[in-house]
C-alpha cells in the first residue's frame, strides 16, 4: 500500500513538473489572428518571418462551433476566413505582424478581397488583449498617416472570441503538393492581389519614418557606408567586433537604435559577430535576399534602414538562430556608458 501511494504521488509530481515545463516553454509564444480574405494567401507572408512558429488557416468571428468550409463559404455563419499566427515576441514583434497584415490586403474593401466576394472574405484584426488592441489602433493610425489610400480604410479591430481550425486540406495549401502548388499559383496570379500589393508596397516597408541620410558619407567610413547603404559584406575575422567579449549593447551605426546585446552574442566560428536573438525585436526588419542565387533572410534596422547582415537557422539554443552581422553596421556601447547614451533601462538585463 505504501509503495502504491508513493507511485501515485510520484506520478502527480511528474505530471505537475511536465505542466510547469510546458507552461514555461510556451510562455514566450503569443497568438495573433488576422482575416485577410483567402487564407491560402495569408499564410505565406507570415511564415516567411523568423520568429513565427506556425500559421494555421481557419475561421473566426462567427457563433457556430466547428463550422465547415462549405458553411463558411455560404456566408451564413458570419465567420471570416482567417489565419492564426503563433509567434515568439522576442524574435518578431506584434507591430511587425500588423505591418505585414496591412501590406497583404486591400483595407478599403468592405465586400471581400480581390476576386473573392462576400462578408466571409472581408478583413479584420482580432485582438487578444488591450495591449494588442492598442498596438493595432496605433498601427491603423500609422497606416492612415502614410496617405497611400484615397478611399476610407474599413478594416475593423475586433475583440477575439473563437478560432476554429479549417480542414486539413486547406493547411499550407500553397505548398502541400505539386497539384495544390499549381492551383495556388494560378489562383494567386489571377486574383489581383499581387498587382495590388506591388502598386502600394515593396518588401521590407515599415510604417516608421526613416532618418535623414544626406550626410552619411561624411559621418561613415568607406566600409560602414558600403555595408549599411550598399548591402556590402566586410571580410571575416578582420572586423571590429567579431571577437569582442566585453559586456554592453550594439546599436545601429546610423541611427543609434539598440539592436543586440552581448548577453546573446556567441562564438560562431564564422569571423563575424553573431547573436541568437535581437535585443528589441521591433527594431529588426527581415527581407528575402536572392542576390547570390539562393534564398536568404536579410536583416535591416527599422529606423536607420541599415543593412546589418543575415539570419540563419543554424544557431545554438535557445532560439536555434544565428544573426550574422557586419561590425561595420554597429556601434558598441559598453556597460559603463549605457546611462550616458540613454540606454540605462537595459542595465537590469545584466543584473540577472
Amino acid at each position: 500500500h505504501y509503495t502504491h501511494m508513493s507511485e501515485v504521488n510520484m506520478s502527480k509530481y511528474i505530471l505537475f513538473f511536465i505542466f510547469i515545463l510546458s507552461f514555461n516553454i510556451s510562455a514566450k509564444e503569443q497568438r495573433a489572428v488576422f482575416a485577410g480574405g483567402c487564407f491560402w494567401c495569408m499564410e505565406p507572408p507570415f511564415e516567411k518571418l523568423v520568429g513565427v512558429k506556425s500559421v494555421i488557416s481557419g475561421y473566426s468571428g462567427g457563433e457556430l462551433k466547428n463550422p465547415t468550409y462549405e458553411q463558411v463559404s455560404s456566408g451564413k455563419t458570419k465567420h471570416l476566413e482567417a489565419v492564426q499566427v503563433i509567434f515568439d515576441d522576442e524574435l518578431v514583434s506584434y507591430e511587425r505582424l500588423l505591418e505585414i497584415f496591412w501590406q497583404n490586403i486591400d483595407p478599403t474593401d468592405k465586400g471581400g478581397q480581390f476576386v473573392d466576394r462576400g462578408y466571409q472574405y472581408s478583413t479584420a484584426i482580432f485582438t487578444f488583449s488591450d495591449v494588442q488592441k492598442n498596438k493595432a489602433i496605433e498601427s491603423l493610425k500609422n497606416l492612415k498617416s502614410l496617405g497611400k489610400f484615397k478611399k476610407e480604410i474599413v478594416t475593423p479591430i475586433i475583440d477575439f472570441k473563437t478560432f476554429f481550425k479549417a480542414e486539413e486540406y486547406h493547411q499550407n495549401y500553397y505548398k502541400k503538393s505539386f497539384l495544390t502548388k499549381a492551383k495556388y499559383k494560378y489562383y494567386r496570379a489571377a486574383s489581383g492581389r499581387d498587382d495590388f500589393i506591388d502598386k502600394y508596397w515593396k518588401e521590407g516597408d515599415t510604417f516608421t519614418p526613416t532618418i535623414d541620410k544626406k550626410n552619411l558619407k561624411k559621418k561613415l567610413n568607406k566600409m560602414q557606408y558600403e555595408v549599411t547603404q550598399e548591402e556590402g559584406t566586410e571580410p571575416p575575422f578582420k572586423n571590429e567586433f567579431w571577437n569582442n567579449k566585453k559586456e554592453g549593447l550594439y546599436v545601429d551605426i546610423v541611427s543609434n537604435e539598440p539592436l543586440f546585446s552581448s548577453l546573446d552574442k556567441y562564438k560562431s566560428g564564422t569571423g563575424w559577430p553573431s547573436f541568437t536573438k535581437p535585443l528589441v525585436a521591433n527594431n529588426i526588419i527581415e527581407k528575402v535576399d536572392t542576390k547570390l542565387g539562393n534564398e536568404r533572410v536579410e536583416v535591416r534596422s527599422r529606423l536607420g534602414d541599415s543593412h546589418l547582415g543575415h539570419v540563419f537557422k543554424d544557431g545554438p539554443a535557445p532560439t536555434g538562430l544565428r544573426y550574422c552581422l557586419n561590425s561595420a553596421s554597429l556601434k558598441f556601447i559598453p556597460l559603463s556608458e549605457l546611462e550616458a547614451n540613454e540606454l540605462g533601462k537595459y542595465l537590469e538585463l545584466f543584473k540577472k
